[in-house]
């Protein structure tokens, strides 16, 4: 599992308790993530949209474009969602831009919307979707 926060890892290593031993743990910005493993499986929830400007944005799709295998999982705002999160400015995509983004490395196999209702009992629209990687069966 790969955070830019620490204190969320730790978060997710207590709640897996003796099972966190299975997954291995990464503090990093995913636009300077480096690494030499392949992932079969990518599941990136809610951190496409935080993803603001064109550099950004083209190295996280070359990271990902060479760590993936297979299958990859994107969970990002939609154009319903809001505009910013945390406080944050974010990114809101359709299917059509989200597609769009990822066609260089990635065929869509679905999309959905859905809508996510956060703690404080807000509502927020997600755009979940399934790509695999170009020239997989």
């Amino acid at each position: 599992m790969l955070d830019i926060s620490a204190a969320a890892i730790q978060k997710a290593q207590a709640r897996l308790g003796a099972k966190s031993e299975l997954v291995k743990w990464v503090v990093s910005d995913i636009t300077e993530f480096k690494t030499n493993d392949h992932f079969d499986l990518w599941h990136n929830r809610a951190t496409f949209h935080f993803l603001t400007s064109k550099s950004q944005i083209a190295a996280y799709l070359q990271i990902a474009g060479r760590a993936i295998n297979n299958y990859m999982v994107v969970g990002t705002f939609s154009e319903n969602g809001p505009d910013k999160c945390s406080g944050l400015p974010i990114k809101q995509y359709t299917e059509v831009q989200l597609q769009s983004q990822l066609k260089k490395d990635f065929e869509k196999i679905r999309c959905i919307s859905e809508d996510h209702i956060t703690p404080f009992q807000t509502r927020q629209n997600f755009l979940f979707c399934s790509f695999k990687k170009q020239g997989i069966n």
